[in-house]
């Protein structure tokens, strides 16, 4: 019977030992899990990873850069939305080194915190922002440096930087004052796709140039050279931006109320308006597919920025195309939200919080309005239910805590709305 026992308790000891085994290796292996280290193929088109464009500055002038501190509090908002993908645009300012170093504290203050970028370097012509004659077919001597600085990031942050995107509007023709011509985008593109096969960048790490709809393809047929085939065969995924505000003005084809629509209720009207404006944009997102498809590829198409303004005072106000307001904005913003998850489609909204250096010649202006947040931390309309369930409880902007802007009241907040003018010429109902 003793040896029965000894027996039977060597077993059941056993099987203790092995039990806590397998749960002690399971539970490795769930931590490893949870540490995969993510990469732009994981995040970008991932519903669960929100895309933003981010820029920290609360002044009109960008020599005053926002504080580390000031960066984090903004880390902390934005990690709250849910956003995961931030956006910047240079390196030749403090300010993307230094939101990469406070994301990186925040990560060591909170192992739950989970934030990447897509690190833009920019580039520009030979003799932008000059008195010199411009020169669109060369480049500037300073893109070198922002290159080579842009490596050093990717390298310090790894585990943060999962894309490179070479320019911002850097070939669209509109871009007067810098934009260049393919090749030169190219041989950067190129420059970094040596540096992975190298070993000297993560292998990992995606390298796109985020520019306009039309510079991708998806305009005019002047954009159609040998050097854009092979900037598309090169990058590892197309970025575009589309503005439907913009051509509310410019190109207004989609904008205003259909005659057949004067006798629906105003919000109606607007709703209708506004999804016409997501069908625009649509529009442009698959001009680039399909001309990309055409030349005989297939990539990952994300749009590196679209938005809408909540308020101006120029062609999309009142006297213009009256396109800007918190309504409207709120409405884009959900729209294209939710065509982007259906779709798997990144969405780089822009933007994060309103930069009063956008156009400081006119404090007015509508590029300092498209953010979701007012520079003071108000949250705008389309973030209201946001602020009703709480998320940014504790959280502040400065001193200020989140609050609703029109202090939450709705019927205030449609005394600044204004109806689309109705149609002259009928216009197709998309």
């Amino acid at each position: 019977m003793k040896l029965v026992y000894r027996i039977s308790t060597l077993i059941i000891t056993g099987l203790i030992i092995w039990s806590c085994d397998t749960s002690t290796k399971k539970a490795k292996e769930s931590n490893m899990q949870d540490k995969k280290v993510m990469t732009a193929q994981d995040i970008l088109g991932n519903p669960e990873y929100k895309a933003i464009s981010y820029g920290g500055y609360r002044h009109n002038t960008r020599e005053k850069q926002p504080s580390i501190t000031q960066l984090k509090q903004d880390m902390k908002i934005l990690h709250a939305m849910g956003i995961r993908i931030l956006r910047t645009y240079n390196v030749r300012l403090p300010h993307a080194t230094n939101v990469l170093k406070a994301i990186k504290e925040l990560k060591k203050e909170n192992k739950n915190f989970e934030m990447y970028v897509m690190l833009g370097a920019w580039i520009d012509c030979k003799n932008a922002w000059t008195d010199m004659p411009l020169n669109h077919n060369e480049e500037s001597e300073r893109n070198d440096d922002e290159i080579d600085r842009a490596v050093e990031l990717a390298n310090q942050y790894s585990d943060i930087v999962k894309i490179i995107a070479v320019g911002n509007e850097a070939m669209v023709k509109w871009a007067a004052p810098y934009y260049v011509e393919p090749h030169i985008i190219l041989k950067w593109v190129k420059h970094l796709q040596k540096l992975k096969a190298e070993g000297q960048l993560n292998k990992d790490l995606w390298i796109t140039s985020s520019d306009n709809f039309a510079s991708w393809g998806g305009g005019d047929h002047e954009y159609h050279t040998p050097e854009l085939e092979e900037l598309i065969k090169s990058v590892d995924y197309l970025s575009i931006h589309t503005y439907p505000m913009h051509d509310t003005h410019y190109n207004p084809v989609f904008w205003g109320v259909l005659p057949k629509e004067k006798k629906l209720p105003n919000l109606k009207k607007i709703d209708k308006a506004m999804n016409r404006a997501l069908n625009y944009a649509v529009t442009q997102y698959d001009s680039v597919v399909n001309y990309m498809n055409g030349i005989g590829v297939k990539k990952p198409v994300h749009i590196g920025e679209t938005g809408w303004a909540s308020f101006s005072d120029g062609h999309y106000s009142e006297v213009g195309s009256k396109a800007t307001d918190e309504y409207k904005q709120a409405l884009y913003f959900d729209k294209i939200k939710k065509w982007s998850y259906k779709n798997k489609v990144s969405c780089f909204y822009f933007e994060a919080f309103d930069e009063p250096w956008k156009d400081d010649q006119n404090p007015n202006g509508s590029e300092n309005f498209f953010g979701l947040f007012t520079v003071d931390g108000q949250a705008k309309y389309a973030l209201w239910d946001e602020v009703d369930q709480g998320i940014f409880k504790g959280l502040k902007r400065g001193n200020n805590k989140i609050k609703k802007t029109y202090n939450g009241s709705f019927e205030d907040l449609l005394l600044d709305v204004s109806i689309p003018d109705v149609k002259k010429d009928i216009t197709p109902n998309h």
